[in-house]
């Protein structure tokens, strides 16, 4: 088990830690639906330095990202991040990532725990242009402050302009006295914030100086629970839940960070499965009986027949309702559409909704 640069911090805090992607990782402190209302509210801190960061360089880094990802990285300017994923020949996806353009010859791919050494294979072995690559993973801290007050909390802190800065950009500066910090305007909440990448060396200073600064803000540190029901309210995929090796972008919703102006692994098939539309789609749902979907529940239709299959599930801690995530068959994918969950034996009712579930 791998440790954090901050997880004696969070066994000092009393954190129930678990196992997660290869780390000892914090699931939550003091209980996760006050921790995602502490999130949704005012602002709170997780600690992701367990994501892997790789840095490609070179005078064909662009034509490499080109080739392995399936958005547009030719819209990048440096100061600009991208949400994109990996597809694989088999119409699955390596992992989802985030492309950040560093300088011209320069980016930085920001990708899931659980796939770094997948994931790094995986580039290695389609990096013929001789881009130079570097994995920085083990030697980088990473924390979302992540809330609606995250600027208030955090401006003291930096000479960066928080309150100015736009969705999935970036800027490199001083953050509590340290130099080169990466403050990025990216998250995984819904609820705004700012993800920000450090040497593991300054991690506490960085925690301690981040805690201080927001303690009149009603700060608090957040686990990996309350990570997953907020992200779910959003209708962000998980990898390893809603999108894996076998799920394509276009079923999964993804189509928008699929863009057929270039080529890239796959990409032939992946146009076709567009132009003549896919067997199953990512939905999402309500229930309507009582009951909370959970990963791998079965998805059936009104004459108990199965459909599909439940991805990620949960009560929403906003909403009051339960709410879930899942592939079904088209025919069954409709908004408004009646579906069946199969909870203990029983079939119980729900719909298909709109995503996002929580509109803030």
């Amino acid at each position: 088990m791998k440790n954090t640069a901050l997880t004696h911090i969070h066994e000092q805090l009393g954190a129930k830690m678990v196992p997660f992607a290869g780390y000892n990782m914090p699931v939550q402190y003091e209980g996760i639906n006050s921790e995602h209302e502490t999130v949704r509210t005012a602002v709170g801190v997780f600690d992701v330095s367990h994501m892997g960061e790789f840095y490609l360089k070179g005078e064909k880094a662009l034509a490499l990202v080109q080739k392995i990802t399936s958005n547009d990285a030719s819209m990048l300017t440096v100061g600009k991040v991208q949400y994109s994923c990996m597809p694989n020949y088999d119409g699955g996806i390596v992992d989802d990532l985030l492309v950040y353009k560093m300088a011209e010859d320069e980016f930085m791919l920001v990708v899931n725990a659980s796939n770094i050494e997948k994931d790094w294979n995986w580039i290695s072995k389609h990096n013929d242009l001789e881009v130079a690559m570097t994995n920085n993973s083990d030697k980088t801290a990473l924390l979302a402050i992540q809330g609606p007050l995250a600027v208030k909390s955090l401006q003291a802190l930096t000479t960066i302009d928080l309150a100015n800065m736009t969705y999935y950009t970036f800027e490199k500066g001083t953050f509590a006295g340290v130099d080169n910090v990466i403050v990025s305007a990216t998250g995984y909440t819904g609820s705004g914030g700012f993800e920000i990448y450090f040497n593991n060396s300054d991690a506490e200073k960085i925690w301690d100086a981040v805690f201080k600064a927001g303690s009149a803000y009603g700060i608090k540190p957040i686990g990996l629970a309350a990570r997953d029901t907020l992200r779910l309210e959003m209708g962000f995929c998980l990898y390893g839940n809603d999108i894996n090796d076998t799920t394509s972008p276009i079923e999964a919703g993804l189509g928008w960070i699929t863009k057929f102006n270039k080529d890239f692994i796959n990409s032939e098939e992946l146009l076709k499965q567009k132009e003549n539309g896919v067997s199953k789609k990512l939905i999402a749902f309500k229930m309507i009986d009582k009951g909370i979907p959970r990963h791998d529940y079965k998805i059936k239709n009104l004459q108990n027949e199965e459909i599909g299959v439940v991805t990620s599930g949960t009560m929403s801690p906003s909403l009051k309702e339960a709410i879930g995530m899942g592939y079904v068959t088209i025919e069954n994918s409709k908004l408004g559409a009646d579906i069946y969950i199969e909870v203990r034996n029983k079939n119980l009712k729900a719909s298909v909704v709109k995503l996002p579930f929580y509109k803030g």
